[in-house]
């Protein structure tokens, strides 16, 4: 018999939007007359706007030329790309990263998931809890987490942080000995952020403390408030201690051309098992060309047109539009009495579950009685309990149906 990897064995049940589509597609068979509106898995609904349609049409026209042709191309991503990254994303910002430490991938979930690769099997891992599922799982997978405990509903081996109203959303440095951490704002799934000065305080524990920051930023442009950093590397020290995840899906709609880049500085050092320094830059390079063949070259001539006047203009109009959703989720859960958090700088709206109801209960109910779809916080991690995710990736006027059908709910 061959041996499989008896990490896998760890996870529990299947993940978590696999069992909320199941969920919502036994209720349309057995009730093939609702409408359901979901406000739950975090998939945008806008198509991608016109400069990037019309440079991914120009880019297909030259692959059809034989001097326009395109074949196996960087791994790291054509340097037209990275270019437009550093330049926008971070010089715009006052930050300097070189073109050798962007990285262009198919998605921040893989490389999220994947970045392990290159980090100790026996490293000590932290979360904020709620959180966004991968980063737990991936570890799993990785034989970092230990067993799972059902009695607390955590892995052993992982430091959770919890992060809720009783904090305001701010998560506390973990009192015990870790080695690595990931932190993603503005948040998913709670929708919450931290200012300078709150992620400052990161900053300088993992430098002092020589822990490994893995900043999830995929939602970034988002981002509507002053003091909310867009990257961590505004922080003064970060590029010494974090690395960083970025996408086009949420933000440019690439949900399904599939394009995104994390960023490793050079400056960014591990320590082997003989206790020599190594560059984690040059580790994920070697990762990233043995195991990833590149995105290909229209998708990423699209994600450049991103950055051009007309491609921000069109972008920042359907960021608009999302955001506007959010405020009519965020003043309708209010009107009923219903608290609410997020919103503002994200697309996702963290409620807490009316009368005390646990986070699967309300979704089944919220299904059931009003047709409408959304995310139990209980899936998200055990301080996800008693919480709920809604998303702004719909319509105006699906949102308002949809908060109607909330006030309509007998809680």
């Amino acid at each position: 018999m061959i041996k499989v990897n008896s990490n896998f064995g760890k996870l529990q049940g299947s993940y978590l939007f696999s069992e909320t589509a199941k969920r919502i597609n036994a209720h349309a068979q057995a009730h093939p007359e609702a409408e359901i509106i979901r406000l739950g898995i975090g998939d945008v609904t806008m198509p991608i706007c016109e400069a990037v349609s019309k440079a991914m049409h120009k880019a297909v026209d030259e692959m059809a030329t034989k001097g326009g042709f395109h074949g196996y191309g960087p791994e790291q991503g054509y340097e037209f790309l990275r270019a437009a990254i550093a330049k926008n994303d971070y010089k715009a910002r006052g930050v300097d990263i070189a073109l050798d430490e962007i990285f262009v991938s198919d998605g921040s979930k893989c490389d999220t998931g994947n970045i392990g690769d290159i980090l100790g099997s026996d490293c000590v891992v932290a979360v904020t809890d709620p959180v966004y599922p991968v980063y737990v799982d991936t570890n799993v997978m990785a034989g970092r987490s230990g067993d799972f405990d059902p009695a607390t509903g955590r892995f052993k081996n992982i430091v959770y942080i919890v992060t809720d109203a009783g904090n305001s959303f701010v998560p506390e440095i973990p009192k015990q000995k870790v080695d690595i951490v990931y932190l993603c704002y503005p948040n998913n799934p709670t929708g919450m952020t931290l200012t300078r000065d709150q992620l400052k305080v990161w900053v300088d524990w993992a430098n002092k403390e020589g822990v490994l920051i893995l900043f999830d930023g995929a939602y970034e442009r988002f981002i509507t408030e002053d003091d909310v950093p867009h990257s961590i590397y505004e922080i003064e020290g970060a590029k010494t201690c974090a690395i960083e995840f970025r996408s086009f899906s949420k933000t440019a709609g690439f949900t399904g051309t599939r394009c995104a880049y994390t960023v490793v500085p050079k400056e960014l050092m591990g320590r082997d098992d003989k206790g020599q320094a190594v560059s984690l830059n040059a580790l994920w390079n070697r990762r990233h060309t043995t195991k990833f063949n590149g995105v290909s070259y229209v998708v990423q001539r699209g994600a450049e047109a991103v950055y051009s006047p007309e491609g921000r203009q069109q972008v920042e109009s359907v960021l608009a539009y999302y955001l506007n959703n959010a405020k009519i989720i965020l003043k309708g859960l209010a009107d009923i009495g219903i608290t609410a958090y997020g919103g503002v700088n994200s697309p996702y709206v963290w409620l807490k579950t009316p009368g005390g109801m646990d986070s699967w209960s309300f979704f089944d109910k919220l299904l059931k009685e009003a047709n409408v779809a959304g995310t139990p916080g209980a899936g998200f991690g055990a301080a996800g309990e008693g919480y709920f995710r809604l998303t702004a990736f719909n319509t105006p006027e699906n949102t308002e149906r949809a908060i109607q059908r909330f006030a309509s709910l007998n809680i």
